[in-house]
């Protein structure tokens, strides 16, 4: 877990992991959790649809978690051309079907680097500017 303080908010981060042997501990998280960051890698995209399903049915849909944004945070975009960027975050929203299965202001895409911090900026600001519930 982590903290982190950004303009006048304080987020409380959780990094639980992909793995099989991980995800029944998912559910420990839930409570008062207002947006899920998936981090996939867009050098990799064989497996993002298998993933998402997997996010999808034991988090995303979760009664607890039925207001929840998603941000997809698409990473290694220092290792993609420039050019291919916005064909990528398209082939992510047609491959997740993301227009059909959630209203469009609760996800969105956002290119990263964690090599650069290229994007992290963006993605801070867009979980700070969602409505959140008390």
């Amino acid at each position: 877990m982590g903290t982190l303080q950004y303009q006048d908010f304080t987020l409380n981060l959780w990094d639980i992991g992909g793995q099989t042997s991980l995800r029944t501990f998912w559910g420990n998280y839930f409570d008062k959790t207002n947006v899920v960051v998936w981090v996939v890698d867009c050098m990799s995209m064989e497996r993002i649809q298998e993933s998402y399903e997997e996010l999808r049915d034991k988090v995303i849909q979760q009664d607890r978690l039925v207001a929840v944004s998603l941000l997809i945070l698409m990473n290694k975009i220092d290792m993609l051309q420039t050019n291919k960027v916005e064909e990528t975050k398209k082939q992510i929203v047609g491959l997740l079907e993301l227009e059909s299965q959630l209203p469009l202001e609760k996800w969105q895409i956002i290119a990263v680097s964690a090599v650069t911090g290229q994007g992290a900026e963006t993605a801070l600001e867009w979980i700070i500017g969602q409505e959140y519930e008390p």
